[in-house]
């Protein structure tokens, strides 16, 4: 049986007020601060989203979009994955999109926002160019990450918006086997995927979400579909990362040069659950599966970032 993405969100949510409460040093991930909270009109509906602007940043080194998984918030997203603190260290500004619902209109068709026609991929670019001409950011440095459905979302961003972000960097999430994806340019992708994985199946299948059941791409042909619409190379010899004792081991699998100057990264996690690395373990792993601490997601996704700007 698989857990419901409904049952995720709240857990994420109570799991990190009860982090912010109890676990000594733990502030860093649970009260990412300052916030700003701030709203947008696309198409007559008020949309909310967190942004984080680091101290003392002019000329932000880029712009990266983070989604949260579904039943969650971009709060929430933000308390889990730290991404604040990475924005400060290297001085990019993070906004943190709401989706209707909790959820996203992702193209699996097992969400609200999905079956409501909610344009989440206009309101997305629409906050991205909102935000590029306020604080000045280059065009070339937008990206995007997001966790479960968020994962699915920045696909989707890739396939549907490849002007506007140069590189995604999906958790957890692949694309739906019926989700239309031919874009009109390369896009860098860093893939992040366990192969124990109880909610999203690596090896792809049907999913039940918190909207519903759907179909989904396995992890390997949502890699080789973007190796392939990169024009990639095979790829080179597999990079081990160094073993932590967790139970789970990390193989960076490199498909590049690509068309463009792009690149198709595969962190395979294996024996990995549904969680983001180096994010604290704040759900049960009966719930989740296991997590790595192989590496942090969030340090890693913005070094592929900035390595794969415009």
């Amino acid at each position: 049986m698989r857990l419901a993405f409904g049952r995720i969100g709240p857990m994420i949510a109570t799991a990190v007020v009860m982090v912010a409460a109890l676990a000594p040093g733990a502030t860093a991930y649970a009260s990412p601060a300052p916030w700003a909270a701030a709203q947008i009109d696309v198409g007559g509906l008020a949309r909310s989203y967190e942004l984080h602007v680091p101290a003392g940043v002019d000329h932000p080194s880029g712009l990266v979009v983070n989604l949260h998984a579904a039943g969650a918030t971009g709060r929430d997203q933000a308390a889990l994955t730290h991404y604040d603190a990475v924005a400060d260290a290297h001085g990019f500004i993070v906004v943190y999109p709401d989706g209707i619902d909790m959820s996203w209109a992702d193209g699996r068709g097992a969400s609200v926002p999905d079956r409501q026609g909610v344009d989440d991929v206009g309101f997305i670019s629409a906050l991205v160019d909102q935000l590029v001409a306020e604080y000045h950011v280059d065009r070339g440095r937008v990206f995007a990450t997001g966790l479960s459905a968020g994962g699915f979302m920045a696909n989707r961003l890739a396939c549907d918006r490849p002007d506007l972000f140069a590189a995604i960097a999906p958790v957890a999430g692949t694309l739906g086997v019926n989700a239309g994806c031919s874009p009109s340019r390369p896009v860098s992708v860093l893939g992040t995927y366990g192969t124990a994985d109880p909610i999203v199946p690596f090896d792809g299948g049907t999913m039940t979400g918190r909207g519903g059941p759907s179909d989904i791409l396995s992890a390997p042909a949502l890699i080789d579909r973007w190796r392939q619409v990169n024009g990639c190379p095979a790829a080179s010899a597999p990079d081990e990362l160094p073993s932590t004792g967790d139970g789970t081991g990390t193989q960076r699998i490199t498909y590049a040069p690509c068309a463009q100057g792009t690149a198709v990264v595969f962190m395979r996690v294996d024996g990995g659950g549904h969680t983001w690395p180096g994010a604290p373990e704040i759900l049960p792993a009966q719930a989740v599966g296991p997590a790595t601490h192989g590496f942090d997601a969030s340090e890693e996704s913005w070094q592929f970032f900035d390595s794969h700007a415009r």
